[in-house]
């Protein structure tokens, strides 16, 4: 079994149980599908960064105030923002999806999530090869929504981002971004090389980590 296909299992809250055949034929032809209809684009954008307090952060001319985001940064000289999307056209596949099947659009909708991780993981590869060429170190990703980083702070992200022109990504008046199957993130750069794991807090057993965050399964 794949990495990608352990990934939608994991959206899909299996668990350690196990999977049936027709749940994994649905998870195979869901990343079929899947590969036809994205269209996978990416933004970043690297800032000047200073901490102020533990809680209070100013990235660019912003200022965000957050806790968790303050113990994730800790040390970090610079900021990497970062935007994502699978694009329209997965999300109009869902939605046709679900008016015929809706366990077929569940699964589909946890292969996509699976999808778009993937492809955050491969772009934040490249961005640390980059910036490794200036003896910077990434840490993991960090959204608007984890620990205390309110989501309200996806506008000013996207904003700086310039995402609806750069990568077609735009938000609701609630914060939802469209296409839904997008992401926002903040990487902080550091010249000190940090043993976090690249598939990020999920799948590491280090509990008392100082930059760990606390991410629902979605």
């Amino acid at each position: 079994m794949d990495q990608m296909t352990k990934e939608a299992i994991r959206y899909l809250g299996y668990g350690k149980h196990a999977v049936d055949e027709k749940t994994l034929a649905l998870i195979s032809d869901s990343f079929r599908n899947l590969e036809d209809a994205a269209d996978k684009r990416s933004i970043y954008r690297i800032f000047d960064f200073q901490q102020i307090a533990d809680d209070r952060l100013k990235i660019g001319e912003t200022e965000v105030q957050s806790k968790s985001l303050g113990r994730n940064l800790r040390g970090c000289s610079g900021i990497v923002l970062f935007g994502a999307t699978l694009g329209t056209a997965v999300d109009r596949l869902i939605t046709r999806t679900s008016l015929t099947d809706m366990a077929a659009a569940v699964v589909l909708q946890a292969c996509a999530a699976a999808v778009l991780e993937e492809y955050c993981d491969e772009r934040q590869a490249e961005i640390g090869r980059i910036l490794g060429q200036e003896g910077l170190y990434l840490r993991p990703r960090f959204s608007p929504g984890y620990g205390d980083f309110d989501i309200c702070f996806q506008e000013p992200l996207m904003r700086m981002l310039d995402c609806a022109k750069t990568i077609g990504l735009t938000m609701t008046d609630s914060y939802m971004m469209t296409p839904t199957k997008s992401v926002t993130a903040v990487i902080g750069a550091s010249k000190t090389k940090e043993n976090c794991h690249t598939k990020g807090c999920e799948v590491c057993d280090k509990k008392d980590c100082i930059y760990r965050r606390n991410v629902p399964v979605t």
